[in-house]
Protein backbone atom coordinates (compact mmCIF):
# COMPACT_ATOMS: atom_id res chain seq x y z
CA UNK A 1 0.00 0.00 0.00
CA UNK A 2 1.04 3.66 -1.21
CA UNK A 3 1.71 5.94 1.57
CA UNK A 4 -1.55 8.33 0.33
CA UNK A 5 -3.57 9.15 3.78
CA UNK A 6 -7.03 10.73 1.60
CA UNK A 7 -9.73 11.94 4.32
CA UNK A 8 -12.16 13.42 1.71
CA UNK A 9 -13.13 16.67 0.73
CA UNK A 10 -12.82 19.63 2.82
CA UNK A 11 -15.37 22.06 3.61
CA UNK A 12 -16.05 24.61 0.92
CA UNK A 13 -15.50 27.86 1.57
CA UNK A 14 -18.65 29.80 0.92
CA UNK A 15 -18.24 33.36 -1.64
CA UNK A 16 -17.60 36.25 -1.55
CA UNK A 17 -15.87 35.97 1.90
CA UNK A 18 -14.17 37.92 4.52
CA UNK A 19 -12.02 36.23 7.16
CA UNK A 20 -12.58 38.98 9.63
CA UNK A 21 -16.67 38.88 9.09
CA UNK A 22 -16.54 35.08 9.76
CA UNK A 23 -14.29 35.02 12.76
CA UNK A 24 -17.02 37.82 14.46
CA UNK A 25 -20.01 35.95 13.00
CA UNK A 26 -21.04 34.47 16.34
CA UNK A 27 -21.13 38.06 18.19
CA UNK A 28 -24.31 38.62 16.48
CA UNK A 29 -25.86 35.61 18.47
CA UNK A 30 -24.14 36.59 21.57
CA UNK A 31 -23.25 39.69 22.03
CA UNK A 32 -23.16 39.46 25.45
CA UNK A 33 -20.91 36.09 25.90
CA UNK A 34 -16.89 36.83 26.98
CA UNK A 35 -15.49 36.46 23.92
CA UNK A 36 -11.97 37.22 25.24
CA UNK A 37 -10.22 37.43 28.84
CA UNK A 38 -6.49 38.52 29.59
CA UNK A 39 -5.87 37.25 32.84
CA UNK A 40 -4.12 37.94 36.20
CA UNK A 41 -4.11 36.13 39.20
CA UNK A 42 -5.40 39.60 40.44
CA UNK A 43 -8.41 39.78 38.36
CA UNK A 44 -9.36 39.71 34.35
CA UNK A 45 -9.55 41.80 31.16
CA UNK A 46 -12.49 40.65 29.76
CA UNK A 47 -13.71 41.41 26.51
CA UNK A 48 -17.91 40.24 25.38
CA UNK A 49 -18.85 39.83 21.98
CA UNK A 50 -20.03 42.63 21.34
CA UNK A 51 -17.06 44.71 22.72
CA UNK A 52 -14.63 42.83 20.69
CA UNK A 53 -16.72 43.59 17.34
CA UNK A 54 -17.35 47.26 18.44
CA UNK A 55 -13.44 47.80 18.69
CA UNK A 56 -12.74 45.52 15.94
CA UNK A 57 -15.47 47.58 12.82
CA UNK A 58 -13.94 51.17 14.71
CA UNK A 59 -10.34 50.50 14.13
CA UNK A 60 -11.50 49.45 10.56
CA UNK A 61 -13.40 52.64 9.78
CA UNK A 62 -10.48 54.86 11.15
CA UNK A 63 -8.14 52.98 8.80
CA UNK A 64 -10.72 53.66 5.79
CA UNK A 65 -10.57 56.87 6.71
CA UNK A 66 -6.98 57.01 6.17
CA UNK A 67 -7.38 56.18 2.64
CA UNK A 68 -6.31 52.26 3.64
CA UNK A 69 -8.26 49.91 1.53
CA UNK A 70 -8.29 46.15 -0.30
CA UNK A 71 -5.02 44.80 -1.06
CA UNK A 72 -2.82 47.90 0.86
CA UNK A 73 -0.65 46.13 3.42
CA UNK A 74 -0.61 46.99 6.71
CA UNK A 75 2.55 45.83 9.35
CA UNK A 76 1.40 45.38 12.65
CA UNK A 77 4.18 46.29 15.22
CA UNK A 78 2.26 45.98 18.44
CA UNK A 79 3.07 44.82 22.14
CA UNK A 80 1.66 41.28 23.37
CA UNK A 81 -1.93 43.12 23.79
CA UNK A 82 -5.30 42.80 22.35
CA UNK A 83 -4.32 45.52 20.09
CA UNK A 84 -3.05 42.88 17.56
CA UNK A 85 -5.84 40.83 17.09
CA UNK A 86 -7.87 44.16 16.86
CA UNK A 87 -6.02 45.34 14.72
CA UNK A 88 -5.68 42.04 12.54
CA UNK A 89 -9.57 41.68 12.08
CA UNK A 90 -9.56 45.53 11.36
CA UNK A 91 -7.36 45.61 8.46
CA UNK A 92 -9.01 42.37 7.01
CA UNK A 93 -12.66 44.04 7.48
CA UNK A 94 -12.14 46.51 4.82
CA UNK A 95 -9.97 44.13 2.66
CA UNK A 96 -6.67 45.02 3.67
CA UNK A 97 -3.03 42.66 3.99
CA UNK A 98 -2.38 42.57 7.30
CA UNK A 99 1.46 41.93 7.91
CA UNK A 100 2.47 40.19 11.44
CA UNK A 101 5.61 41.51 12.73
CA UNK A 102 6.91 39.43 15.82
CA UNK A 103 7.43 41.71 18.65
CA UNK A 104 10.62 40.39 19.88
CA UNK A 105 12.68 41.08 16.28
CA UNK A 106 15.74 43.55 16.10
CA UNK A 107 15.51 46.49 14.19
CA UNK A 108 17.64 45.25 11.32
CA UNK A 109 14.79 41.98 11.53
CA UNK A 110 12.26 44.69 11.32
CA UNK A 111 13.87 46.79 8.14
CA UNK A 112 14.37 43.67 6.39
CA UNK A 113 10.33 42.77 6.94
CA UNK A 114 9.45 45.78 5.79
CA UNK A 115 11.48 46.13 2.92
CA UNK A 116 10.01 42.93 1.44
CA UNK A 117 5.87 43.56 2.37
CA UNK A 118 6.18 47.52 1.24
CA UNK A 119 3.24 48.74 4.05
CA UNK A 120 1.31 51.17 3.09
CA UNK A 121 0.86 51.86 6.85
CA UNK A 122 2.95 50.50 10.25
CA UNK A 123 0.64 50.41 13.20
CA UNK A 124 2.74 50.47 16.32
CA UNK A 125 3.02 50.73 19.89
CA UNK A 126 5.33 53.89 20.69
CA UNK A 127 7.24 51.03 23.39
CA UNK A 128 8.22 49.48 20.47
CA UNK A 129 11.61 50.36 18.35
CA UNK A 130 11.25 50.81 15.03
CA UNK A 131 13.90 50.97 12.75
CA UNK A 132 14.35 54.13 10.21
CA UNK A 133 11.15 53.26 7.23
CA UNK A 134 9.29 54.76 4.33
CA UNK A 135 5.88 53.95 5.43
CA UNK A 136 3.71 56.31 7.01
CA UNK A 137 3.80 55.12 11.00
CA UNK A 138 0.38 55.49 13.14
CA UNK A 139 0.12 54.62 16.52
CA UNK A 140 -2.12 52.26 17.86
CA UNK A 141 -4.02 54.74 20.22
CA UNK A 142 -5.35 56.57 17.23
CA UNK A 143 -7.36 53.48 16.67
CA UNK A 144 -8.61 53.50 20.16
CA UNK A 145 -12.33 55.87 19.15
CA UNK A 146 -15.70 55.24 18.26
CA UNK A 147 -16.66 55.13 14.93
CA UNK A 148 -20.00 53.69 12.39
CA UNK A 149 -18.87 49.78 11.65
CA UNK A 150 -18.13 50.01 7.63
CA UNK A 151 -19.62 47.12 5.86
CA UNK A 152 -16.66 44.09 5.60
CA UNK A 153 -15.10 43.89 2.28
CA UNK A 154 -16.48 40.39 0.23
CA UNK A 155 -14.83 38.71 -2.25
CA UNK A 156 -12.80 35.82 -3.73
CA UNK A 157 -11.74 34.03 -0.61
CA UNK A 158 -8.62 32.92 -2.99
CA UNK A 159 -6.92 36.81 -2.46
CA UNK A 160 -4.99 38.14 -0.36
CA UNK A 161 -5.66 37.58 3.37
CA UNK A 162 -2.73 38.10 5.31
CA UNK A 163 1.11 37.93 5.96
CA UNK A 164 3.38 36.53 8.89
CA UNK A 165 6.97 35.15 8.72
CA UNK A 166 8.27 31.81 9.18
CA UNK A 167 10.49 31.00 12.05
CA UNK A 168 13.59 31.60 10.33
CA UNK A 169 15.75 29.22 12.98
CA UNK A 170 17.53 27.99 9.90
CA UNK A 171 17.87 30.89 7.91
CA UNK A 172 16.56 33.44 7.01
CA UNK A 173 12.75 34.29 7.79
CA UNK A 174 10.55 34.37 4.92
CA UNK A 175 7.14 36.15 4.45
CA UNK A 176 4.26 33.66 3.91
CA UNK A 177 0.88 35.07 1.81
CA UNK A 178 -1.60 33.70 2.98
CA UNK A 179 -5.54 33.81 1.31
CA UNK A 180 -8.75 34.52 3.23
CA UNK A 181 -9.75 31.40 2.75
CA UNK A 182 -7.40 29.89 5.20
CA UNK A 183 -9.19 30.90 8.44
CA UNK A 184 -12.28 29.02 7.20
CA UNK A 185 -9.95 26.04 6.21
CA UNK A 186 -9.07 25.72 9.69
CA UNK A 187 -12.44 24.21 10.69
CA UNK A 188 -11.02 21.10 9.63
CA UNK A 189 -9.04 21.52 12.96
CA UNK A 190 -12.05 21.61 15.28
CA UNK A 191 -12.46 17.95 15.14
CA UNK A 192 -9.58 16.81 14.00
CA UNK A 193 -7.08 17.84 17.35
CA UNK A 194 -9.11 20.58 19.09
CA UNK A 195 -12.74 18.96 19.38
CA UNK A 196 -13.57 22.52 20.10
CA UNK A 197 -17.37 23.26 20.71
CA UNK A 198 -18.58 26.85 21.66
CA UNK A 199 -19.22 25.84 25.23
CA UNK A 200 -15.16 25.55 25.25
CA UNK A 201 -12.69 27.72 27.61
CA UNK A 202 -9.27 27.07 25.73
CA UNK A 203 -6.28 29.31 27.43
CA UNK A 204 -3.25 29.65 25.12
CA UNK A 205 -0.15 31.05 27.65
CA UNK A 206 1.72 32.42 24.09
CA UNK A 207 1.75 36.15 23.12
CA UNK A 208 -0.66 37.54 20.86
CA UNK A 209 1.25 38.17 17.65
CA UNK A 210 2.44 34.87 17.58
CA UNK A 211 0.81 32.85 14.58
CA UNK A 212 -0.16 29.84 16.93
CA UNK A 213 -1.71 31.93 19.83
CA UNK A 214 -3.92 33.85 17.51
CA UNK A 215 -4.80 31.00 15.78
CA UNK A 216 -5.94 28.51 17.88
CA UNK A 217 -5.58 30.79 21.11
CA UNK A 218 -8.08 33.37 19.77
CA UNK A 219 -9.89 33.48 15.97
CA UNK A 220 -10.52 29.43 16.39
CA UNK A 221 -12.54 29.87 19.09
CA UNK A 222 -13.95 32.97 18.14
CA UNK A 223 -15.22 31.69 14.74
CA UNK A 224 -16.60 28.57 16.84
CA UNK A 225 -18.26 31.18 19.62
CA UNK A 226 -16.37 29.80 22.60
CA UNK A 227 -14.17 32.12 25.30
CA UNK A 228 -10.41 32.66 24.17
CA UNK A 229 -8.15 33.03 27.72
CA UNK A 230 -5.15 34.65 27.26
CA UNK A 231 -2.48 34.87 31.00
CA UNK A 232 -0.74 38.29 31.22
CA UNK A 233 2.43 38.60 29.99
CA UNK A 234 4.93 37.89 32.66
CA UNK A 235 2.80 35.05 34.21
CA UNK A 236 4.92 32.33 35.56
CA UNK A 237 4.65 28.83 35.62
CA UNK A 238 2.45 28.57 39.25
CA UNK A 239 0.45 31.61 38.63
CA UNK A 240 -0.48 30.20 35.43
CA UNK A 241 -1.22 26.55 37.05
CA UNK A 242 -3.62 28.55 39.43
CA UNK A 243 -5.39 30.55 36.60
CA UNK A 244 -6.13 26.94 34.97
CA UNK A 245 -8.04 26.36 37.95
CA UNK A 246 -9.46 29.33 38.79
CA UNK A 247 -10.98 30.50 35.06
CA UNK A 248 -12.69 26.63 34.72
CA UNK A 249 -10.37 26.25 31.72
CA UNK A 250 -11.53 23.31 29.53
CA UNK A 251 -8.60 23.16 26.71
CA UNK A 252 -5.35 23.93 26.96
CA UNK A 253 -3.22 24.67 23.80
CA UNK A 254 0.57 25.22 24.38
CA UNK A 255 4.25 24.17 23.03
CA UNK A 256 5.93 21.54 24.75
CA UNK A 257 7.83 24.21 26.81
CA UNK A 258 4.45 25.18 28.36
CA UNK A 259 4.11 21.99 30.04
CA UNK A 260 7.08 21.19 30.92
CA UNK A 261 7.46 24.92 33.02
CA UNK A 262 3.95 23.68 34.34
CA UNK A 263 5.54 20.16 35.91
CA UNK A 264 8.40 21.95 36.88
CA UNK A 265 7.06 24.60 38.90
CA UNK A 266 5.57 22.05 41.38
CA UNK A 267 2.39 24.02 41.43
CA UNK A 268 -0.76 21.62 42.06
CA UNK A 269 -2.09 20.61 38.63
CA UNK A 270 -5.47 19.05 39.98
CA UNK A 271 -7.68 20.38 37.11
CA UNK A 272 -11.23 18.68 37.33
CA UNK A 273 -12.92 21.19 34.19
CA UNK A 274 -9.67 20.41 31.97
CA UNK A 275 -11.19 18.21 29.17
CA UNK A 276 -7.52 17.60 27.60
CA UNK A 277 -4.79 19.67 26.24
CA UNK A 278 -3.05 20.63 22.68
CA UNK A 279 0.80 20.84 22.12
CA UNK A 280 2.58 22.39 18.46
CA UNK A 281 5.19 23.76 17.57
CA UNK A 282 7.98 21.53 18.29
CA UNK A 283 8.05 17.78 18.50
CA UNK A 284 6.79 16.46 22.02
CA UNK A 285 8.22 13.76 23.79
CA UNK A 286 6.36 10.91 24.96
CA UNK A 287 8.35 11.20 28.32
CA UNK A 288 6.64 14.83 28.78
CA UNK A 289 3.35 13.61 27.75
CA UNK A 290 3.15 10.87 29.99
CA UNK A 291 4.58 13.20 33.08
CA UNK A 292 1.70 15.94 32.28
CA UNK A 293 -0.83 12.51 32.00
CA UNK A 294 0.89 11.12 35.33
CA UNK A 295 0.24 14.73 37.27
CA UNK A 296 -3.20 15.22 35.69
CA UNK A 297 -4.95 12.12 34.16
CA UNK A 298 -5.33 14.74 31.56
CA UNK A 299 -4.48 13.58 28.00
CA UNK A 300 -2.17 15.64 25.29
CA UNK A 301 -3.22 16.21 21.51
CA UNK A 302 -0.20 16.60 19.19
CA UNK A 303 -0.41 18.45 16.02
CA UNK A 304 1.80 18.71 13.04
CA UNK A 305 1.85 22.31 10.83
CA UNK A 306 3.83 24.96 9.52
CA UNK A 307 3.63 28.65 8.86
CA UNK A 308 2.63 27.74 4.69
CA UNK A 309 -0.28 25.39 6.14
CA UNK A 310 -0.89 25.65 9.91
CA UNK A 311 -1.93 22.28 11.59
CA UNK A 312 -2.84 19.25 8.89
CA UNK A 313 -2.31 16.11 10.85
CA UNK A 314 -3.10 15.45 14.51
CA UNK A 315 -4.18 13.02 17.29
CA UNK A 316 -7.87 14.19 18.78
CA UNK A 317 -10.51 13.25 21.81
CA UNK A 318 -12.24 11.28 18.83
CA UNK A 319 -9.27 9.44 17.17
CA UNK A 320 -6.28 9.52 19.59
CA UNK A 321 -2.35 8.81 18.12
CA UNK A 322 -1.62 5.72 18.24
CA UNK A 323 1.93 5.61 20.63
CA UNK A 324 4.75 7.09 19.04
CA UNK A 325 3.08 8.82 16.51
CA UNK A 326 1.68 12.13 15.75
CA UNK A 327 -1.72 10.56 14.42
CA UNK A 328 -3.30 11.04 10.82
CA UNK A 329 -4.64 13.54 8.46
CA UNK A 330 -7.31 15.51 9.61
CA UNK A 331 -10.72 15.45 7.99
CA UNK A 332 -10.86 16.89 5.03
CA UNK A 333 -7.22 16.81 4.38
CA UNK A 334 -4.96 14.52 1.50
CA UNK A 335 -1.32 13.76 2.56
CA UNK A 336 1.70 11.41 1.25
CA UNK A 337 5.21 10.69 1.87
CA UNK A 338 7.08 10.81 -1.13
CA UNK A 339 10.47 9.25 -2.35
CA UNK A 340 13.20 10.71 -3.77
CA UNK A 341 11.65 10.27 -6.98
CA UNK A 342 8.72 12.51 -5.87
CA UNK A 343 6.47 9.67 -5.77
CA UNK A 344 3.98 8.21 -3.22
CA UNK A 345 6.69 5.99 -0.93
CA UNK A 346 5.17 2.45 0.26
CA UNK A 347 4.17 2.50 3.83
CA UNK A 348 6.07 1.65 6.66
CA UNK A 349 9.58 3.67 4.23
CA UNK A 350 10.74 6.97 5.06
CA UNK A 351 10.31 10.10 2.28
CA UNK A 352 9.29 13.54 2.86
CA UNK A 353 5.74 14.79 4.02
CA UNK A 354 3.62 16.51 1.54
CA UNK A 355 0.34 17.66 1.76
CA UNK A 356 -1.88 18.08 -1.42
CA UNK A 357 -1.44 21.32 -3.39
CA UNK A 358 -5.17 22.30 -3.14
CA UNK A 359 -5.27 22.42 0.38
CA UNK A 360 -7.30 25.49 1.21
CA UNK A 361 -5.03 26.02 4.13
CA UNK A 362 -1.94 25.94 2.05
CA UNK A 363 -0.45 29.30 1.69
CA UNK A 364 -0.66 31.45 -2.00
CA UNK A 365 3.24 31.46 -1.95
CA UNK A 366 5.99 33.10 -0.54
CA UNK A 367 5.75 36.83 -0.76
CA UNK A 368 7.73 37.96 -4.24
CA UNK A 369 8.10 34.73 -5.42
CA UNK A 370 5.68 32.93 -7.91
CA UNK A 371 2.53 31.70 -6.64
CA UNK A 372 2.10 27.74 -5.85
CA UNK A 373 1.22 25.59 -8.27
CA UNK A 374 -2.30 24.44 -7.09
CA UNK A 375 -1.60 20.89 -8.60
CA UNK A 376 0.24 17.83 -7.40
CA UNK A 377 2.10 17.90 -3.95
CA UNK A 378 3.58 20.71 -1.68
CA UNK A 379 6.30 19.19 -0.36
CA UNK A 380 7.55 19.98 3.18
CA UNK A 381 10.82 19.71 4.67
CA UNK A 382 9.98 16.98 6.68
CA UNK A 383 10.86 13.33 7.09
CA UNK A 384 8.40 11.21 7.76
CA UNK A 385 7.31 7.81 7.87
CA UNK A 386 3.51 6.54 7.32
CA UNK A 387 1.91 3.08 8.77
CA UNK A 388 -0.44 0.70 7.91
CA UNK A 389 -3.15 2.33 9.59
CA UNK A 390 -2.16 5.70 8.34
CA UNK A 391 -0.36 7.12 11.83
CA UNK A 392 2.16 9.15 10.87
CA UNK A 393 5.66 9.25 12.63
CA UNK A 394 7.74 12.50 12.78
CA UNK A 395 11.59 11.69 11.89
CA UNK A 396 12.67 15.26 11.97
CA UNK A 397 13.84 18.04 9.27
CA UNK A 398 15.70 16.66 5.79
CA UNK A 399 18.30 19.29 6.66
CA UNK A 400 18.53 18.06 10.46
CA UNK A 401 19.00 13.92 9.53
CA UNK A 402 21.95 12.83 10.24
CA UNK A 403 24.37 10.46 8.36
CA UNK A 404 26.18 7.98 10.24
CA UNK A 405 28.61 6.03 7.80
CA UNK A 406 26.02 6.62 5.09
CA UNK A 407 22.58 5.24 7.13
CA UNK A 408 20.45 8.08 7.55
CA UNK A 409 19.90 8.94 11.23
CA UNK A 410 16.95 10.84 12.95
CA UNK A 411 17.66 13.12 15.58
CA UNK A 412 14.16 12.57 17.45
CA UNK A 413 14.89 9.09 17.62
CA UNK A 414 18.20 9.52 19.65
CA UNK A 415 16.48 12.41 21.03
CA UNK A 416 13.94 10.31 22.84
CA UNK A 417 16.29 7.67 24.38
CA UNK A 418 18.68 10.20 25.57
CA UNK A 419 15.50 12.16 27.39
CA UNK A 420 14.56 9.05 28.99
CA UNK A 421 17.40 8.98 30.90
CA UNK A 422 16.93 10.07 34.50
CA UNK A 423 18.03 13.06 35.27
CA UNK A 424 18.01 14.62 31.70
CA UNK A 425 15.76 17.71 31.47
CA UNK A 426 15.90 18.81 27.99
CA UNK A 427 17.79 17.33 25.24
CA UNK A 428 19.19 17.88 21.37
CA UNK A 429 21.53 15.91 18.88
CA UNK A 430 22.59 17.21 15.90
CA UNK A 431 26.30 16.06 13.91
CA UNK A 432 29.43 18.37 14.35
CA UNK A 433 32.31 18.39 12.79
CA UNK A 434 36.02 17.12 14.98
CA UNK A 435 37.92 17.63 12.26
CA UNK A 436 38.77 17.77 8.37
CA UNK A 437 35.74 15.49 6.96
CA UNK A 438 35.01 14.00 9.78
CA UNK A 439 31.41 14.46 11.51
CA UNK A 440 30.42 12.61 14.61
CA UNK A 441 27.08 12.63 16.63
CA UNK A 442 27.31 15.32 19.22
CA UNK A 443 24.13 15.28 22.19
CA UNK A 444 23.67 18.39 23.86
CA UNK A 445 21.82 18.01 27.34
CA UNK A 446 20.47 19.85 30.45
CA UNK A 447 20.41 18.59 33.77
CA UNK A 448 20.18 19.54 36.96
CA UNK A 449 22.98 17.36 38.15
CA UNK A 450 25.85 16.37 35.82
CA UNK A 451 24.66 12.52 35.42
CA UNK A 452 26.79 9.47 35.75
CA UNK A 453 28.72 9.21 31.87
CA UNK A 454 28.85 6.02 32.27
CA UNK A 455 25.56 4.59 33.16
CA UNK A 456 24.09 7.20 30.52
CA UNK A 457 26.27 5.38 27.57
CA UNK A 458 25.31 2.05 28.61
CA UNK A 459 21.65 3.24 28.62
CA UNK A 460 22.37 4.43 25.28
CA UNK A 461 23.69 1.28 23.97
CA UNK A 462 21.47 -0.81 25.35
CA UNK A 463 18.64 0.76 23.57
CA UNK A 464 20.53 1.95 20.09
CA UNK A 465 22.57 0.56 17.44
CA UNK A 466 25.74 1.60 17.42
CA UNK A 467 25.80 4.21 14.41
CA UNK A 468 22.91 6.22 15.93
CA UNK A 469 24.66 6.85 19.31
CA UNK A 470 26.18 9.89 20.40
CA UNK A 471 29.84 10.06 20.61
CA UNK A 472 30.16 13.34 22.19
CA UNK A 473 28.17 14.36 24.70
CA UNK A 474 28.00 17.99 26.09
CA UNK A 475 26.05 19.40 29.08
CA UNK A 476 24.39 22.91 28.90
CA UNK A 477 22.86 25.76 31.20
CA UNK A 478 20.13 25.56 28.56
CA UNK A 479 19.85 25.09 24.95
CA UNK A 480 19.13 27.77 22.62
CA UNK A 481 15.46 28.06 21.97
CA UNK A 482 13.44 30.75 19.63
CA UNK A 483 11.01 33.80 21.35
CA UNK A 484 8.47 30.51 20.52
CA UNK A 485 10.24 27.97 22.61
CA UNK A 486 11.59 26.21 19.37
CA UNK A 487 15.04 24.32 19.65
CA UNK A 488 17.14 26.64 17.46
CA UNK A 489 19.25 24.25 15.72
CA UNK A 490 21.31 26.88 13.75
CA UNK A 491 22.39 28.39 17.09
CA UNK A 492 23.21 25.31 18.81
CA UNK A 493 25.57 24.81 15.80
CA UNK A 494 26.80 28.17 16.03
CA UNK A 495 27.65 27.69 19.27
CA UNK A 496 29.80 24.39 19.20
CA UNK A 497 31.63 26.07 16.62
CA UNK A 498 32.19 29.18 18.53
CA UNK A 499 33.31 26.63 22.13
CA UNK A 500 35.78 24.48 19.57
Amino acid sequence: MLSIDDQGPPPACPAPFNLAEYVLAPAGDRPDKIALAVLRVSGADRWSYARLSAAVTSAAAHLAARGIGPGDRVALRLSNSPDLPVAFLAAAWIGAVPVLIPEPWTPPEIAAALALTSPALILNDPALALPDRAAPILPISNLRHDAPAPPPHRGDPNRPGYIVFTSGTEGRSKPVLHAHRAIHARRMMWAGWYGLTPDDRILHPGAFNWTYTLGTGLLDPWAAGATALIPAPGTDARALALLLRRHDVTIFAGAPAHYRRLLASSAPLDLPTLRHGLSAGEKLSDTLREAWNAATARPIYEAFGMSECSTFLSGAPGRPAPPGTLGQAQPGRRIAILDEAGTPAPRGTPGRLAIDATDPGLMLGYLGDPPLARTGWYVTADMAEMSETGAITYLGRADDMMNAGGVRVSPQEVEAVLRSFPGIDDCAVMPVTVRAETSVIAAFFQSAAAPDMAALEAHMAARLAAYKRPRLYERLDALPRTATGKLNRRALRDGWKART
